[in-house]
């Protein structure tokens, strides 16, 4: 990994992804394979200038399904990590957000 910019690929948007920016000022994103919790941190801070209380980051496994005719196994999508990034109770980040 060369810079902080190539830690974050792209923010993980779903029904619970939402739930938790609401409620729990949570933000989900899909890191690089070989991201640490301190390099998320940094990079959260450097580019979107927000105080983060804590970082997550957990392994999605690899979505696994069967051929029809002979059985066997196939990768249908490639796992990936992802990283819950907590931010302080008064920092937001604005992509995130919704019509204001």
């Amino acid at each position: 990994m060369t810079t902080i910019y190539d830690v974050l690929r792209r923010p993980l948007v779903t029904e619970k992804s939402n739930y938790q920016v609401g409620k729990l000022h949570q933000y989900v994103f899909i890191v690089a394979d070989d991201a640490t919790r301190t390099l998320v941190k940094d990079a959260v801070e450097t580019l979107f200038d927000v105080k983060v209380v804590r970082v997550n980051i957990a392994n999605a496994p690899a979505k696994r399904t069967r051929r029809a005719r002979s059985r066997r196994l196939m990768i249908r999508d490639s796992g990936y990590k992802k990283a819950i990034v907590t931010l302080a109770a008064d920092d937001r980040i604005p992509i995130f957000e919704g019509v204001e």
